[in-house]
């Protein structure tokens, strides 16, 4: 029976580079860490590489042990397999796109390299750019070069380490969707680093969120983003609307659970597991901010009322930012409109507005 592809890995160290994570990457899954700089993150691709060894730690790949620090067991690295695809291209200048790529078949016989490499400039979308050297293409064309490189090792496990951050946005947009319509032809697991958010979201089957070398927590890019394990989670991944309160009631009638936050009363899903009295971290993402329009209410400006000044005014294209002072309080309430919707409801900063935090998608941490 053939093992199933998937990759393992368990690193754990207090010095010089602190590292905690565990975590497994399951064949056709990309896997995204997402993290600030020096979390971290490319430590953990270059133990995967075996070009870091960490203090103590276990990696595996399709049932085959590659680091095993009990055992003092250590694969080398050209015997691991990976297709590992970096921000700055590292192509060869004075090697063709095709040549570059013929360079990685060296597993493979001779005369079908060639062949090889013109398919996969195909399905990278190169095809009739074989001859071009690195400099002749562009940015987005050499990195389309790099990741047909990486997987002409027919790699056990692809690697990606900020590979779309040096291109221009458009080109970025381009090459994420080849990277999701590609990857299932190769049916591997692939670890993607990146501080671009959207891209995490964008691509992600499972999203890992690491800090000072441990992770917070690891589940797919919608939970993470609405059910934070945890404040400084939430932080990490951009949500702006993260604030302390004190649970007040749980109500089993309506399934509820009430919080107080300031001289406001919430409700809240209902989280019977904290005691009521306790302190408690929680944040609502700002598409669960309704806006109360004045022209006619609304059935969602009775979940959660809340009244404010705007404190930040700023158009951005089609959506307008707002930053909601409330009620004096040293914190605010972040949210996007629609342009158009800013200017029928007449806001603009230092006037009054009211809103909704929608019961649904507030969400209850431990402090």
């Amino acid at each position: 029976m053939t093992p199933e592809k998937n990759l393992h890995v368990r690193l754990q160290q207090s010095a010089p580079i602190p590292l905690n994570v565990d975590f497994t990457c399951d064949k056709n899954e990309i896997f995204v860490i997402v993290g600030p700089s020096g979390s971290g993150k490319t430590t953990i691709l270059r133990s995967i590489c075996g070009l870091y060894h960490a203090a103590s730690g276990k990696i595996s790949c399709n049932g085959q042990d590659w680091i095993d620090t009990e055992k003092n067991l250590s694969i080398p690295v050209q015997q691991r397999r990976i297709g590992m695809m970096f921000q700055h291209y590292a192509l060869f200048p004075h090697l063709t796109a095709q040549q570059n790529i013929i360079l990685a078949y060296g597993h493979i016989e001779k005369s079908k390299r060639a062949t090889r490499a013109r398919e996969l400039l195909n399905l990278v979308h190169m095809q009739g750019l074989e001859a071009r050297y690195p400099h002749e293409l562009s940015g987005g064309q050499q990195q389309r070069v790099a990741l047909a490189r990486a997987l002409a090792r027919e790699p056990n496990v692809l690697l990606l380490d900020e590979p779309f951050s040096s291109v221009d946005q458009q080109t970025r947009r381009k090459l994420l969707r080849e990277l999701a319509r590609i990857r299932h032809q190769f049916n591997m697991p692939i670890i993607l680093v990146t501080h671009d958010l959207d891209e995490a979201r964008m691509l992600a089957d499972k999203m890992c969120v690491i800090h000072h070398g441990r992770t917070l927590q690891t589940a797919p890019p919608a939970i993470i983003m609405t059910k934070p394990v945890s404040a400084v989670v939430a932080r990490l991944v951009g949500l702006d609307n993260v604030f302390a309160g004190t649970i007040e009631k749980h109500d089993t009638e309506t399934q509820t659970t009430i919080i107080r936050w300031h001289e406001y009363r919430l409700t809240t899903p209902y989280r019977p597991e904290f005691e009521i009295g306790s302190e408690i971290d929680w944040v609502i993402p700002s598409e669960n901010l309704i806006l109360h329009r004045r022209d006619r209410p609304s059935k969602g400006e009775r979940e959660n009322p809340i009244k404010g000044s705007i404190k930040e005014f700023i158009p951005l294209g089609e959506n307008s930012s707002i930053l909601i002072s409330v009620n004096d309080h040293q914190q605010s309430l972040s949210m996007s409109v629609p342009t158009h919707v800013a200017r029928r409801n007449r806001l603009d900063t230092g006037g009054e507005v009211s809103v909704s935090l929608l019961t649904e998608g507030i969400h209850l941490m431990k402090k």
